[in-house]
């Protein structure tokens, strides 16, 4: 069964929406800024940036949309409403629909904040959604619940690998019966100095506090940690005969997805990338393509000293000479690092480069990585082939060894 992508949606950093989004990674420009908030020098947070959202949920939510949801789920449907609209979806049977949107830390400020009253103004003072708003399932239940998908309603939770997986389990839903079509994604909004202190703790971010535009760079030998981002990336998944029969447009065809665990450390990748490699092997044979047929990768690239490059090797070695042909973008460059909600938006920026046969720019690359051996796409976009069936991969990696590849081809 060929499960094709029918809509798509998000917010993030660059834009409120997926037009605005996409013009944004095209044009090269940064959505990471210092924060507009004093809470950084209040406690003492030794980083002062992030990829905050283009445009705040409460901009487009109403008041108590933004009340009774962590602010992650209010990506979740905001990226979910465009999807859905996207898509030209009015009457599906709701025993013939899902729901699978993750998030890689779940509520985080609905449950510090809850914390805080407690401890400020006691424990009756606790608002009573409070545990419907924490949960990481929360983002997919608000979106089961407003477009009535009873064929499931679930919430891999795999860090930063975590929206990628989400799409991945939609493919399987599809694919297995057990729904026509599936809205899946991934959500996070973590901007908050409790997990930006935390991973700056681990010497995970990069503390360019002067330069917060420049601070994400990939591949760039004198990168020294990601930048956090938030927002969240929806897409409609369909099957081939359920959106042929509505006459619907299809941006893509989702074909293939590996998934693998390190099994080797709790926060750093397996140093020869061997789990990375076969999540891309499992991918591109579930989708029944070799690595002759891949044009695009859009990598997991956080702008870490170590992780970037074993990705790299990774890509190199599945591969081989073919990787000359294969133009890499790292567009985290651009958007930070959106954690839970990463694979999904790169999942929209992997259709969009298909769609438009044009792979975006990686910015902030002054000095590449002298053992980089793959064809990294720098300031500008450049063109994919004009002609044929193209693939591409898009690759997600998280904390706990978690790695995800996903294979789409164009329509």
């Amino acid at each position: 069964m060929t499960v094709v992508v029918t809509g798509l949606g998000t917010t993030s950093p660059l834009g409120g929406d997926v037009p605005s989004t996409w013009e944004a990674a095209l044009a090269g420009r940064s959505g990471v800024r210092t924060l507009d908030n004093d809470w950084a020098e209040q406690y003492g947070v030794p980083v002062h940036f992030a990829g905050q959202l283009a445009v705040p949920t409460a901009e487009v939510l109403s008041r108590p949309e933004t009340k009774r949801m962590d602010p992650s789920a209010q990506m979740a449907i905001v990226a979910a409403r465009e999807a859905w609209a996207d898509a030209g979806l009015e009457d599906v049977d709701p025993e013939r629909l899902g729901s699978i949107v993750s998030s890689g830390i779940g509520g985080v400020w609905t449950l510090l904040s809850a914390w805080d009253t407690v401890k400020e103004r006691g424990a009756s003072r606790v608002l009573p959604l409070t545990v419907p708003m924490l949960m990481p399932n929360s983002p997919t239940a608000y979106v089961s619940l407003e477009f009535k998908a009873r064929a499931g309603a679930h919430s891999p939770v795999s860090a930063c690998a975590s929206g990628a997986e989400a799409i991945g389990m939609g493919l399987e839903m599809i694919e297995s019966g057990r729904a026509d079509v599936v809205i899946a994604g991934g959500t996070e909004a973590a901007i908050h100095p409790l997990p930006i202190s935390a991973f700056a703790a681990m010497q995970a971010l990069s503390k360019r506090n002067d330069d917060p535009a420049g601070a994400s760079r990939p591949y760039d030998v004198s990168r020294d940690g990601f930048v956090l981002g938030e927002g969240a990336g929806v897409v409609i998944l369909e099957s081939e005969e359920h959106a042929r029969a509505r006459g619907a447009k299809v941006y893509a065809r989702l074909l293939g997805r590996g998934m693998t665990a390190d099994g080797h450390h709790i926060a750093a990748p397996e140093p020869n990338g061997t789990g990375q490699t076969k999540a891309m092997q499992l991918a591109l044979e579930s989708a029944g393509l070799t690595t002759a047929d891949v044009s695009h990768v859009n990598a997991h690239a956080t702008s870490t000293p170590v992780g970037d490059m074993i990705e790299a090797r990774g890509i190199r070695s599945l591969l081989g000479s073919h990787a000359d042909q294969v133009l890499l973008s790292a567009t985290k460059s651009m958007t930070g690092h959106l954690l839970g909600g990463a694979g999904a938006l790169e999942s929209v920026f992997t259709v969009k480069a298909l769609e438009t046969r044009t792979a975006p720019p990686t910015i902030n690359v002054t000095e590449p990585d002298p053992e980089l051996e793959v064809d990294l796409v720098r300031d500008t976009p450049r063109e994919l082939p004009a002609d044929g069936q193209l693939a591409a991969i898009n690759n997600s990696f998280g904390f706990g060894g978690h790695n995800v590849a996903l294979v789409f081809a164009t329509a």
